[in-house]
């Protein structure tokens, strides 16, 4: 279930357009999620990852950046994470077609609140599970959501941990494996030399052996 959808832009954390579905099934107090939403969005800036998935809980807020705008989503952590950024990409299109242009000079808070149409219609669409059937095909470079970064918003907001010094631990960590692995097939490499050489040596020997044996 998407029971938050938040959309600012960037630079400055201003939130753009938001959308709550309130939670009383559960009876869960949103309020809390509510003000760990602005506090990530305030946090953002040119370097945080263009994806990224933040642990609160039994709960899991993930985010899309692109074209200087974050969208932004809480849902129950067993929702799946495909559909979570096919629907964040959906609201990304629909929104830059609607509001791209203006997204660079607007003050006021919430000024494109009207947009919380689209976010209910299309939030729909995405929960309903036979529709979720329907979109298990969907075109998008969403689709290898396993390298997709992954965090506990605890550690960034109360730690004060920027997402861009997450970004960076990514990176680190992938140049790490590749390092890895290229030391790995570098010590194969010279381990299946050190045993041709010696099946070598043996051979050689064996030979000049056999010849000096026989003459």
């Amino acid at each position: 279930m998407i029971v938050l959808t938040i959309i600012a832009r960037v630079a400055d954390g201003l939130p753009l357009a938001a959308s709550v579905e309130e939670d009383e099934q559960s009876g869960r107090d949103l309020q809390q999620y509510q003000s760990q939403a602005k506090q990530l969005c305030r946090k953002l800036n040119a370097q945080s990852p263009d994806r990224c998935t933040l642990e609160a809980g039994d709960m899991s807020f993930h985010f899309l950046i692109a074209q200087g705008v974050c969208y932004l989503s809480l849902c129950e952590a067993s929702f799946p994470k495909k559909m979570v950024f096919a629907y964040l990409e959906d609201l990304h299109n629909e929104f830059y077609d609607q509001y791209g242009k203006k997204v660079p000079t607007v003050t006021r808070p919430y000024s494109f609140i009207e947009f919380d149409t689209y976010i209910q219609k299309t939030k729909k669409i995405y929960v309903d599970t036979r529709a979720r059937r329907n979109l298990g095909s969907i075109n998008t470079e969403l689709q290898d959501v396993q390298r997709i970064m992954v965090a506990n918003i605890e550690e960034v907001l109360q730690r004060g941990e920027a997402l861009s010094a997450l970004d960076t631990k990514a990176s680190n960590l992938s140049t790490l494996s590749k390092k890895y692995r290229s030391d790995a097939k570098y010590l194969n490499t010279r381990s299946t030399y050190a045993k041709v050489a010696a099946v070598a040596v043996v051979f050689i020997t064996l030979i000049i052996y056999v010849r000096f044996w026989w003459l």
